[in-house]
């Protein structure tokens, strides 16, 4: 079984943000993006809204379930409701999705830059996982490479782990990535030992993921957002899309 390839859409509606109105448009956007060879979608709404809001969430939630491919929601579970966002727990009974990705995000963050920490947060996100898992939504936790304690995803409750591939990438920025890809792939071997499956996302692109994919065992998902939909701006949406496709197919 081949690596799937989930889209996330959070920048196209960062640019749309940016400007009001509609255009880019994210459900648009969505459509390409499956039309080009996407497995899923992914969408982090941020109680803040500074990207994709609750609507968003819902018109892909349906383009989804019309076209038969999975929707990914990312959130802190632990973030309290405020106008305009529901919380996650609710925004996801409304929606549906097939796979919901657990992560320990505030407002201050530009973006996701840590796993849970399992020994503090592991009493907090039982109940939470188990909620999540009541919806009929798998339920993926975002996890730092090199954590040790990363089995205790399952006594959560969870069934994947998301490797946070941040620092790899840099790694191989910088010209040596084979000390953080070998960390990677203990950590998910470790996660897989104790029966949970492995997705990864964060900073991953073109030039990265075939090295991650060839050196980690068994990625069941990669979430990439950032850096495609930057690469889209010089090859065009349906081409990179299609580019990452031949990525996952060849090395996943």
């Amino acid at each position: 079984m081949s690596t799937a390839l989930s889209v996330n859409l959070n920048k196209i509606a960062l640019l749309r943000n940016a400007r009001g109105g509609r255009e880019p448009d994210v459900l648009r956007a969505g459509a390409a993006c499956l039309d080009a060879g996407a497995h899923g979608l992914t969408v982090h709404p941020r109680p803040d809204a500074r990207h994709v809001r609750s609507d968003d969430v819902m018109a892909l939630a349906a383009l989804c379930l019309a076209r038969g491919v999975e929707f990914n929601i990312e959130g802190n579970p632990l973030a309290p409701p405020r106008p305009g966002y529901p919380g996650l727990l609710a925004l996801c009974q409304a929606a549906q999705p097939a796979q919901v990705t657990l992560v320990p995000d505030g407002d201050g963050q530009l973006t996701s830059d840590h796993g849970f920490d399992f020994l503090r947060d592991g009493d907090a996100l039982r109940p939470l996982v188990a909620a999540f898992r009541d919806l009929g939504a798998r339920v993926s936790v975002f996890v730092d490479v090199g954590d040790l304690h990363v089995q205790r995803a399952a006594d959560c409750g969870a069934q994947r782990v998301e490797l946070y591939t941040g620092p790899y990438a840099d790694a191989h920025a910088a010209g040596d990535p084979r000390a953080a890809l070998a960390a990677a792939a203990e950590t998910a071997r470790r996660a897989q030992a104790a029966g949970l499956a492995v997705n990864a996302g964060h900073d991953l692109n073109q030039a990265n993921l075939p090295a991650f994919l060839a050196g980690v065992p068994q990625v069941r998902e990669v979430s990439i957002g950032h850096a495609l939909i930057g690469e889209a701006l010089y090859e065009g949406l349906a081409a990179t899309v299609g580019a990452y496709r031949r990525i996952v197919d060849l090395h996943g």
